[in-house]
């Protein structure tokens, strides 16, 4: 058997313990603890967990101990400060973490986007606090479960350990939403757009101009304009492709 293959039995073992003894965690510490403990050994550690999806722009939905719970692993000072640079630019993070469905990485988000300039921060803001790569485990779509780690966790994780990493970050979700309520308050509903605006939008990002659009929508040019208008209010963007851009982020038109 070769040494992955041992690394991922030992590893299930641990979160078979982990799952068996999350239902006795009566407070959200005591969940990521549990966790942390059957991580461990893969030298990875626990940074937190989330509530989803998160209204992009509302960062007063990302409230420590409410919606957002951090393990105390988490290097002192790096919660605040990433909190403050996403108020001044998100970057590409938060859009993977509401859209990932399956275990990835950090580094691996490198290579598949390839950031510039000020979208880099997240991972030069990881670097500095001593978290060298993280593993992003989304569940149900509510929540994420994020691991982190002093070393590059995309060529040593095998299939089957992040198969174990996802159970366990599920079953911690499953005990969290438990312990924060039945029916917690989403981080950020989603923007309730009228077919008609949505219409305009989707348009818009195919390349339409006003009176193509309305051409096509057989409406009066003043009235898309309308649409259009009431859409950036709701989605609080400031022109027509932040509008597009805004509305293809939170899934509201493809």
């Amino acid at each position: 058997m070769s040494q992955k293959m041992l690394n991922a039995a030992s590893s299930l073992d641990r979160m078979l313990s982990f799952v068996q003894g999350v239902d006795d965690c009566n407070e959200p510490r005591m969940v990521l603890n549990l966790l942390n403990e059957a991580s461990r050994q893969l030298d990875l550690s626990v940074l937190g967990a989330a509530l989803l999806p998160i209204r992009w722009g509302d960062w007063r939905a990302l409230e420590k101990g409410k919606t957002v719970f951090l393990h105390s692993s988490v290097p002192n000072g790096w919660w605040e400060h990433w909190l403050e640079l996403t108020k001044q630019h998100p970057g590409p993070g938060l859009t993977v973490m509401s859209s990932a469905i399956s275990p990835t990485t950090m580094s691996e988000l490198m290579r598949s986007f390839e950031p510039l300039g000020v979208d880099r921060w997240p991972f030069e803001l990881a670097l500095k606090y001593g978290m060298r790569d993280q593993l992003v485990c989304p569940v149900g779509g509510r929540w994420v479960v994020i691991f982190w780690s002093r070393k590059v966790l995309a060529d040593r994780l095998a299939p089957e350990t992040r198969a174990v990493l996802a159970m366990g970050a599920t079953c911690a979700a499953i005990r969290l939403q438990k312990l924060v309520g039945l029916n917690p308050p989403r981080v950020g509903e989603p923007t309730s757009l009228t077919s008609r605006e949505r219409c305009v939008l989707r348009l818009i990002s195919m390349g339409y101009e006003m009176s193509a659009a309305a051409l096509a929508l057989k409406l009066g040019e003043e009235t898309v304009r309308t649409h259009l208008k009431k859409a950036q209010e709701k989605l609080g963007t400031r022109n027509r492709v932040h509008s597009v851009a805004q509305a293809i982020r939170l899934r509201l038109i493809t």
